[in-house]
């Protein structure tokens, strides 16, 4: 009796096929993940905002503004000459009577526009030559012999080269930028698929008869998201730095037209007796150059996979 009562303890359950095939671990979203990673760093976010706002008035403010670089009206208007920085000027003005907000705004557009500009195109021929260079021993024959001679002459005496070559203006000195900056690029990436491509999972891909571009594009490009925008994160602070660099030197854009180099180179006089004129576009392009480059390393680290452990 007393073993019949132990026996109608045990009851028989149901089989159920769909939650058998549950899967217990949390779900995971690559790119939720890297958001979730970016947004937890105090630092990145101020260092957005302060990117967004820059970005907002460089791009937004000129079309509003219609400054002139050449305009020179206000000259003999001592009352709108060398005003300090007010509630009216918020920037102040200078020798022509002309709003520095104005100035700096619309000179920071065109230097973030060539800096921008001049990474994507680096970036984007830098990752498919890399690509295709990693992946063929022919083209990594032919391609280490270029990237061996060009990588030793300095790249800014090139651009300079160009520049002169090709004359002034804003498309001619991108040309001169990008010629052979993306050959940096490029070898990195070969750098990077070189290592990749030898891995068990893609040795095995290739002996189930998978082609050589299909694994670049499915199985090695993927992994490197991080190691790309790593780069990024370093070009673009790099190439506006040299569109300042040839602007201070007057080399490069033509003498129309606004850039953050060309302002400071402008009111370089101005250090001593109107410092306001020198140290304002000096601050706005450091916090570019700063916030572009913070945001760039911190969205780098989240897109590595490793840091969503």
């Amino acid at each position: 009796m007393a073993q019949n009562a132990k026996t109608n303890k045990f009851q028989f359950v149901a089989i159920d096929s769909l939650v058998s095939e549950k899967i217990d671990a949390p779900k995971y979203s690559y790119w939720k993940s890297v958001g979730r990673k970016f947004f937890s760093s105090k630092i990145a976010i101020s260092m957005l905002i302060v990117l967004l706002i820059i970005l907002g008035l460089s791009f937004i403010q000129p079309l509003f503004s219609h400054y002139d670089f050449m305009n020179v009206e206000g000259i003999n208007d001592f009352s709108k000459r060398y005003n300090w920085p007010s509630s009216e000027n918020w920037f102040g003005t200078d020798s022509n009577g002309q709003s520095l907000f104005d100035a700096v705004w619309a000179g920071a557009r065109t230097s973030i526009s060539i800096g921008l500009l001049a990474t994507l195109i680096t970036t984007v021929v830098g990752v498919i030559v890399g690509a295709i260079w990693g992946s063929s021993k022919t083209v990594d024959r032919f391609m280490i012999e270029v990237y061996n001679v060009v990588s030793n002459v300095p790249t800014l005496l090139i651009v300079i080269v160009l520049s002169y070559a090709f004359g002034s203006g804003f498309w001619n000195l991108l040309f001169a930028m990008c010629a052979t900056s993306w050959l940096g690029t490029a070898h990195f990436i070969r750098v990077q698929v070189m290592i990749m491509r030898d891995r068990e999972y893609n040795l095995a891909s290739r002996c189930l008869g998978t082609p050589m571009h299909r694994m670049i594009v499915k199985n090695i490009l993927p992994y490197l998201i991080s190691v790309i925008v790593t780069d990024v994160s370093r070009a673009l602070p790099s190439f506006i730095s040299y569109e300042v660099f040839l602007s201070f030197l007057g080399v490069g854009l033509s003498s129309d037209v606004p850039s953050l180099g060309r302002i400071i180179s402008k009111y370089t006089v101005n250090m001593n007796n109107f410092p306001y004129l020198f140290w304002i576009p000096v601050i706005v392009l450091a916090l570019v150059s700063v916030s572009l480059y913070i945001v760039g390393q911190t969205l780098a680290d989240a897109s590595d996979p490793r840091t969503h452990m």
